[in-house]
């Protein structure tokens, strides 16, 4: 026998429908809705920024309107990298998207919290040590000191090195000023004989049209043809075949977010940012790579010349860089903790980066 479709089996259906449509919105409260103001590094109109700016204005729908996420670019809220962590920390703005080891300089352990000279150099690694060995559980207790909570890492690239000079070995970074992050980075080029100063990105291509600098170290060749660093220089440098760079292989970028801001949300919206979080990693890599073959052709057509570092360049970073390492576990208790981790990971089998020989003489 047929049923008869009533009004009341249709408002039944359409309020279950509502539910799967917007999970988070229960209450009057998630309805209202939590608006956050987070502040990328990229510049604007680059491939990393587009990125960006579409995965945010996903959240809204994809939270049930429980969380809208507002995006700014490089310098649209806070200036420079110092007034941003601090637009973060005092809740100006409620959340950043910074490259991870930018914050050396305040907190040591950052320096281990995103790629190194050396270091571990495939994604799959980093992601291994955050999700499977610890190490996201010890960075979101080095940031809570600051106020802040690390959502997540965010896979971005590795970093490649533009000049106006032939650069072709690490024998030629002899004499040269070159635009690097700092840190532990800056020191291990140091020990080849070139200075090194630290600029945002949106400041290199007019420091290398001036000449103020020889070469700069950034990111990948997607964001860098953005940012016209074809029209001012001629030379590129890449690590070995199949690998971008050997300082900073996985140059890892994340979302940390104001504490007050981040206890604000429900549980199940947190745990939804996290999720986020570790998919956007996936698509925002990936991405990139795809748009840094593209840029690679249009360098090629620019006239601009690759060359890669050989076995003896590889052999003469390991030696620079292994006691660098070990300096900078030493500045803090929880730098030490976290490249403990690290160090565990490279000695083991399974990798075999480094062997005992290889660290004679160190020690944290």
């Amino acid at each position: 026998m047929s049923k008869t479709f009533t009004r009341r089996d249709m408002l039944r259906t359409t309020a279950a429908g509502a539910l799967v449509s917007a999970p988070f919105i229960g209450n009057a409260q998630a309805q209202a809705g939590t608006t956050w103001k987070v502040q990328s590094v990229w510049d604007a109109g680059t491939t990393g920024y587009r990125l960006f700016e579409a995965w945010c204005n996903g959240f809204k729908e994809k939270s049930g309107g429980e969380l809208t996420v507002q995006p700014f670019p490089a310098k649209a809220v806070a200036a420079d990298n110092n007034s941003l962590f601090d637009a973060v920390r005092s809740g100006v703005l409620q959340g950043m998207n910074p490259f991870t080891l930018y914050w050396a300089g305040k907190i040591p352990a950052t320096v281990f919290l995103s790629s190194y000279p050396m270091g571990p150099d495939q994604p799959a690694q980093w992601d291994t040590m955050y999700y499977g060995l610890g190490m996201l559980e010890m960075a979101r207790e080095i940031y809570a000191k600051q106020g802040l909570y690390f959502v997540g890492p965010i896979h971005h690239d590795a970093n490649i090195i533009h000049s106006k000079v032939p650069i072709r070995s690490v024998d030629d970074l002899k004499g040269k000023k070159i635009r690097l992050p700092g840190g532990m980075v800056a020191e291990v080029f140091q020990a080849f004989g070139c200075s090194t100063v630290a600029l945002p990105g949106s400041d290199i291509f007019p420091a290398l049209e001036k000449g103020t600098i020889d070469a700069a170290d950034y990111v990948g060749p997607a964001v860098n043809y953005d940012l016209g660093f074809h029209q001012v220089t001629k030379y590129i440098l890449f690590g070995p075949p199949g690998t971008m760079s050997v300082y900073q292989p996985v140059d890892v970028m994340d979302l940390t977010v104001n504490m007050g801001a981040w206890r604000r949300l429900s549980p199940k919206m947190q745990q939804f940012v996290e999720d986020q979080v570790r998919t956007y990693s996936v698509k925002h890599f990936v991405e990139i790579q795809k748009a840094n073959m593209v840029a690679m052709t249009k360098f090629r057509e620019a006239g601009c010349e690759v060359s890669r570092m050989g076995p003896d360049d590889i052999a003469k970073f390991r030696k620079a860089a292994i006691p660098i390492w070990f300096n900078w576990a030493k500045k803090d208790p929880d730098a030490a903790r976290v490249f403990k981790l690290q160090l565990e990971y490279m000695k083991n089998d399974l990798l075999g980066y480094v062997t005992d020989e290889d660290l004679k003489g160190h020690s944290i």
